[in-house]
């Protein structure tokens, strides 16, 4: 699937439009899905804003709609942006063995982390995740420390 001149697969695509959901919504632009078997079983987006919870990131919320599923082990985890280490430790909590992220470039997140735990990382580096985010953080900076934990 070609997308604004990029390849990228139906659940990258679903994770946009997850971060573009948040958006609409006020919320901080940043979208995840989980897939099996080709199937997407879990979708969320960023609500810390919204819900007023600092821990609802696009992962957990993801993981939440998802529900108890047994097994993560053969699942995939899509984010548009590198996980930060809360969402990185669920991964590695859960047995998550592959984390695709859209760019890491506005937020290196915990690749690092991930890849110590045998966590397979890909980083697409997509023009359009890197744009969604530099606009949010242009337009809302302060919201955006605030969510990575940084005082401006």
């Amino acid at each position: 699937m070609y997308r604004g001149g990029e390849l990228m697969d139906q659940f990258m695509a679903a994770a946009i439009e997850e971060a573009k959901q948040g958006l609409a919504e006020g919320g901080i632009p940043i979208g995840s899905v989980l897939v099996r078997d080709n199937q997407i079983i879990g979708r969320g987006h960023n609500k810390r804003v919204q819900d007023g919870d600092p821990v609802t990131h696009a992962e957990i919320d993801c993981l939440r709609n998802a529900g108890r599923i047994r097994t993560y082990r053969q699942t995939i985890l899509y984010s548009t942006l590198m996980p930060c280490y809360l969402c990185a430790g669920a991964v590695v909590q859960f047995g998550i063995k592959k984390v695709i992220a859209g760019e890491s470039k506005t937020f290196p997140g915990a690749r690092e982390f991930l890849e110590s735990h045998q966590v397979e990382v890909i980083d697409l580096d997509l023009d359009e995740c890197k744009n969604l985010m530099e606009s949010f953080i242009a337009n809302h900076p302060s919201l955006w420390f605030e969510d990575i934990g940084v005082d401006e």
